[in-house]
């Protein structure tokens, strides 16, 4: 196979669509910058090269951003199985010899228990995204019947269940939105959507229930705790829960996070302190094990204020606007099904992630995408943005259009 560079590459990234090139640059330099903030006066070794490490992964999810992008993303069809198989090997893998690291095996350690991680979880997600959208878009699928429903929940079902052994909550979170998402755009019929949905909604009440009931009711510690496992929750996540109806009930332990980011949001007035000057952030009471990852938006708000925080949601609202925008004129409906999954899990990281700083859900772990620290998140969400590039690349709108994996200049109006 022979690759021409002009019409292979070339004429890719020139037919580019640019407005979201620009929101992605400003999105990651804003994350380098506020990453350098949030560890920059501390000592600790491990935390202040952070920035350093940041502007690396950004790099390498630049060089998959492209690559996906160049990549005509129609061929991800035939490599969906492969690829989904081999993230269940590596969910199955990190569970019995991944790296602990906060009381979670989400990392395998790649070059020595010092060297690269890599979070499986991460991987699954792009796996499970690509695999959805073939599903979905097969030709002749009836979706009325409950059978290919079933099908498509167990491929979705069964990473979660490896996921949840990690265990990592955040992570399910995104991929049962996205499924439905998808589901909906692929045509699949209101009745079986609300279904599910009010499956979902039965779920979570049954998981709130045990978690708040038992305690409310007087039982003691040790019939809490099993009824916690027989919904499948750690003792962390009830934690959690109680703080987020109750910040006061530990407001030194458990709800110590989340007091301390909606300080940090509330104080940052209209205009912020100034880079560089937040107190919650300097003083250390926003922790250093979080600020830069998963509270990187308290950071930004209480240096840079509401206008600030206003100017990094018009950056994702462009960016997500940029990929519904493509879903629209996609050539095909695996190119559509793959932009709207890539909107569902932009939208439910941002939604949750901003939500959790300011004490509107509890707190669960989810990082910001192209802000928060993080090497795993940055490169798959990178490529997973490279192939709604690589849809707009090859769509009606664009003057550049393959067919039969031939490349076809196109003029308006022909």
């Amino acid at each position: 196979m022979t690759i021409n560079i002009k019409k292979d590459i070339l004429h890719p990234i020139l037919r580019m669509d640019w407005l979201m090139n620009v929101a992605i640059v400003l999105l990651l330099i804003t994350g380098i910058m506020f990453v350098y903030s949030s560890c920059y006066i501390d000592n600790e070794l491990a935390v202040r090269p952070l920035y350093k490490k940041q502007i690396g992964w950004a790099f390498i999810g630049t060089l998959g951003y492209f690559f996906f992008s160049v990549l005509d993303y129609r061929r991800l069809r035939k490599l969906s199985w492969s690829g989904y198989l081999a993230a269940l090997v590596l969910l199955v893998t990190v569970i019995f010899i991944g790296k602990e690291m906060y009381g979670a095996k989400r990392w395998l350690m790649l070059f020595g228990e010092n060297g690269i991680g890599i979070q499986p979880s991460e991987i699954a997600k792009i796996s499970i995204l690509i695999l959805l959208a073939r599903k979905l878009s097969m030709p002749g699928e009836n979706f009325v019947s409950w059978k290919p429903i079933l099908m498509i929940l167990a491929l979705v079902g069964l990473p979660i269940m490896l996921i949840m052994q990690q265990p990592d909550l955040g992570t399910s979170l995104v991929l049962l939105p996205m499924t439905l998402m998808m589901m909906f755009v692929a045509n699949v019929p209101w009745k079986t959507i609300g279904t599910l949905a009010l499956i979902g909604i039965t779920c979570i009440s049954i998981v709130l229930g045990a978690v708040l009931i038992p305690e409310k009711l007087g039982a003691d510690k040790v019939v809490q705790a099993k009824v916690l496992r027989l919904v499948g929750l750690k003792p962390y996540h009830k934690k959690r829960i109680d703080v987020f109806f109750n910040a006061e009930q530990d407001p030194l332990g458990a709800g110590w996070n989340k007091r301390q980011s909606e300080i940090a949001v509330g104080s940052g007035g209209l205009w912020g302190k100034g880079y560089l000057k937040g107190t919650q952030n300097i003083l250390g009471f926003l922790p250093r094990s979080v600020a830069p990852n998963d509270f990187i938006f308290s950071v930004i708000a209480e240096e840079m204020g509401f206008i600030g925080s206003t100017v990094i949601l018009l950056m994702y609202t462009t960016l997500i606007g940029c990929a519904i925008r493509t879903a629209f004129v996609a050539i095909d409906k695996f190119g559509r099904l793959l932009c709207i999954g890539v909107v569902a899990m932009l939208f439910t990281h941002v939604f949750i992630n901003i939500a959790m700083t300011i004490g509107f859900m509890p707190i669960t772990g989810l990082p910001l995408p192209l802000l928060s620290y993080g090497g795993s998140f940055m490169v798959v969400m990178m490529a997973t943005l490279g192939i709604v590039q690589s849809v707009f690349i090859r769509s009606h709108h664009s003057p550049i259009i393959y067919k039969q994996g031939r490349l076809w200049e196109t003029t308006p109006g022909s």
